[in-house]
């Protein structure tokens, strides 16, 4: 999402738009994510009146994605209204831009973790139960969340320590390009995205493969659940090339911006949907559709 708002300058769209336009924009993203969040909070409110759901590891990493995913998606939407309205102080933009940074870097991880938890599921079941605990699973989100909030604690000790601090209070339209503006910031976020996402690509594609080969030696029941989670992680795989296209959605966007000029702001804008809003309604459909648990549960207790 962050990305996607950083390169499709944002700053410029809204100089570009008219009322009417800027009102439908803010009205479709707005509209679209109070529906994906009430989708996503039916499953989180599903999960906690179940101890089913609490007590399997496997559950416990994907509410913390479907949180993260609502989390992230209504900073998103706030940023984009804020861009369209009002200019802020530089210090909560700071935050608000620096705690998006740090959901997006929590998903990625996430999936890895879940990736790795169903390949334990097939390839070491005789293991799965000492190792996947859900202690184990907090200690892991734990782990995500610190590995997540360094990159942006970096940025803003960085800022701190070059800049003055009254710099702080100057109101500043609420875009990422107008707070970490250096070299050093576009550099220390690519490197940390791409490693990144390189590292959980690695897990899943590694994951998948070795699940895929337990699939074709199982038989009968552990053939079925084998394939089913070969299935989840190819699904986790398109997650996570939803995560990569923010580095692909600017290449492809200078390339239709620079056809039809004309409908700037209708791509960037259609771009920013597609890339950073609608792929929030990812986890709800791998789990609360596919998952036959997750179906029996949710009806039961709704």
């Amino acid at each position: 999402i962050c990305h996607c708002i950083i390169n499709c300058d944002m700053n410029s769209t809204r100089r570009l738009d008219s009322l009417s336009e800027a009102f439908l924009k803010n009205f479709i993203t707005f509209a679209i994510a109070v529906i994906i969040n009430f989708i996503n909070g039916t499953f989180v409110y599903t999960y906690f009146k179940s101890h089913v759901f609490q007590r399997d590891p496997r559950y416990v990493l994907y509410i913390h994605l479907v949180i993260n995913d609502m989390i992230m998606l209504t900073t998103a939407v706030a940023l984009q209204i804020i861009t369209y309205t009002i200019p802020l102080k530089l210090a909560p933009c700071c935050i608000l831009s620096s705690k998006t940074f740090f959901f997006i870097n929590s998903v990625p991880l996430n999936l890895a973790g879940m990736a790795l938890e169903r390949y334990i599921a097939v390839c070491k079941p005789l293991h799965h139960v000492q190792i996947c605990t859900v202690q184990r699973t907090s200690g892991f989100i734990t782990l995500i969340w610190a590995i997540s909030l360094m990159p942006s604690v970096t940025d803003v000790i960085f800022l701190v320590a070059t800049q003055p601090l009254s710099i702080f209070s100057r109101n500043v339209i609420c875009y990422e390009s107008n707070i970490f503006r250096t070299p050093f910031h576009k550099t220390h976020r690519e490197i940390i995205q791409g490693l990144l996402l390189c590292f959980v690509f690695l897990t899943v594609l590694i994951t998948y493969l070795n699940v895929l080969w337990a699939a074709r030696a199982a038989s009968g029941l552990n053939q079925a659940s084998a394939r089913n989670a070969r299935n989840t992680i190819l699904l986790h795989g398109v997650q996570l090339l939803i995560c990569m296209s923010s580095f692909v959605s600017p290449f492809i966007n200078i390339m239709l911006v620079t056809t039809w000029p004309e409908k700037r702001t209708t791509i960037l804008f259609t771009s920013y949907l597609v890339t950073g809003i609608l792929p929030r309604l990812l986890s709800p459909l791998i789990y609360g559709i596919r998952d036959k648990t997750c179906k029996i549960l949710f009806v039961s207790l709704l």
